[in-house]
């Protein structure tokens, strides 16, 4: 029987544990579920967090615009950010490879081609794709986002059976209980219209998306009949949880 596969997004708020540092025990959970899952589920990851993990290690001092600094962190940060998949999956006896992608990248037939190539050999290999976004030369997601519509575009390019996007909260809310902070999460939605008018414009302390970036995203995933999670990836074990319905989450279908 052949293995659903995950498309699993991780933005930075989430790997942070929403604080100012890359939480090695939050990629450590990532790893120990995947290993856990691993028989049933393929996964390959768009991970956020290259200019987290360099602000761990870096103050750059410049003059140039706030964009810049942010793709040079990118690129300080992203060995560093591989190095804590790659020394924490190991552990668990699971393989990492990086792919880092631009949004030039889908709009080119050949291109696209090769992702798919690639990535199916890495997946059929047992290597875990953790892919994030060429910040060098695209700042895109940099901006906003948060890696929320690349995830989408990598899973209908890569077929996935789901995408999961981990956020900071259970789910999309109502925007009532918001109101009275008292916060009840939507389970199942469909109707991607009712879905916008309950959503506020917060962002996350590191991430960039919010909740309207994700419901964009959706949308690209349930054009291509691809179910999305918007799931608390703050919670351990969110994974395991999601799939045996033991927490709050949103589904949109």
């Amino acid at each position: 029987m052949s293995k659903k596969r995950i498309l699993l997004k991780l933005g930075s708020n989430t790997l942070t544990k929403e604080t100012n540092f890359i939480s090695r025990g939050k990629i450590e959970d990532i790893g120990i579920q995947i290993a856990a899952l691993k028989d049933d589920y393929e996964f390959v990851i768009v991970s956020s967090g290259a200019i987290a993990a360099a602000k761990q290690f870096v103050k750059l001092e410049s003059q140039d615009q706030e964009v810049f600094v942010k793709q040079a962190l990118a690129s300080i940060g992203q060995p560093q950010l591989m190095r804590i998949y790659q020394e924490n999956f190991s552990d668990l006896g699971l393989l990492t490879s990086q792919c880092l992608l631009s949004y030039s990248d889908f709009e080119k037939e050949q291109s696209r081609i090769n992702i798919v190539n690639t990535i199916n050999v890495l997946v059929k290999n047992d290597y875990i794709p953790i892919i994030n976004e060429n910040d060098t030369v695209a700042t895109d997601e940099i901006q906003f986002g948060d890696n929320d519509k690349l995830a989408a575009l990598t899973a209908v390019l890569l077929n996935a059976d789901l995408l999961i996007i981990a956020t900071n909260t259970n789910g999309i809310y109502t925007k009532s209980t918001i109101n009275n902070k008292t916060p009840e999460t939507i389970p199942v939605v469909s109707d991607l219209g009712s879905l916008q008018k309950e959503i506020g414009d917060s962002k996350s302390s590191h991430g960039t998306g919010g909740m309207q970036s994700k419901i964009e995203a959706s949308a690209i995933a349930k054009e291509a009949n691809i179910e999305t999670w918007i799931v608390n990836g703050l919670e351990d074990h969110f994974i395991l949880k999601a799939l045996k319905n033991e927490i709050s989450f949103t589904k949109i279908v």
